[in-house]
């Protein structure tokens, strides 16, 4: 599995909200994460010293739509809006594409899932990813702005992307404005699985790396 793939799949159990599990699995994330960017690392040490219910509460105050902080990658693009459940189906359609049914309680735009997505399918993934690029460097700058270590996780997803990230607001809507263009990303199956993974377990394989698939956004495979 490469670098990235692991990055998003860690980033993934970052951004879900925090549980006993997470706690239980610091140590394992730690691996897996091994030489990843330092966000992520020190956002794992925040973890260890911070207690269950505390960081329960900071991630309810730190994700909120009222101050412009929201997981969802279409409430960035469509907002509450008519245009955001076509897109949601069109995400939806896009996991099926590739052999994954969306199961959860979760809306299928959830950064969480789409980058555990991104891990499993790098292209189509990467694709997804940079479609909403604008939103989640927006969402990282208003993190970095909060002074909450959250942020460094978001850093550490963006720099899985192609390119350097904007350093201001400004720049951020820019990119809004002018790109990634809009596109119907990864509605072909690639055929192969560039990742390694097991397509009916869709656990990781290889050395190190031995991460769950989170309970909170399963996907299951497509029945054939």
């Amino acid at each position: 599995m490469n670098p990235d793939a692991v990055v998003r799949l860690v980033a993934a159990r970052c951004l879900t909200y925090p549980d006993e599990k997470l706690y239980e699995e610091l140590a394992l994330l730690r691996r897996a994460s091994g030489s990843a960017p330092g966000g992520l690392a020190g956002f794992l040490d925040h973890v260890e010293r911070t207690p269950l219910l505390d960081l329960a509460a900071h991630y309810t105050d730190t994700f909120d739509t009222r101050n412009r902080r929201c997981l969802y990658l279409t409430w960035w693009t469509d907002g509450d809006t008519r245009r955001r459940g076509l897109s949601l189906v069109r995400i939806k359609r896009t996991y099926r594409a590739h052999g994954l049914e969306f199961d959860s309680d979760e809306l299928p735009d959830f950064l969480p899932a789409a980058l555990e997505f991104a891990a499993l399918h790098e292209e189509p993934g990467t694709g997804l990813l940079q479609e909403h690029r604008a939103g989640l460097e927006l969402l990282r700058l208003a993190l970095a702005d909060a002074g909450t270590p959250y942020a460094g996780v978001l850093e550490a997803v963006c720099g899985t992307l192609p390119g350097p990230s904007p350093e201001t607001k400004e720049e951020a809507k820019a990119l809004a404005r002018s790109g990634p263009p809009r596109e119907r990303v990864g509605l072909d199956p690639l055929g192969i699985d560039p990742l390694g993974i097991d397509p009916l377990g869709l656990e990781p394989r290889g050395p190190g790396v031995e991460l769950p698939w989170p309970t909170t956004h399963r996907a299951e495979r497509t029945p054939v």
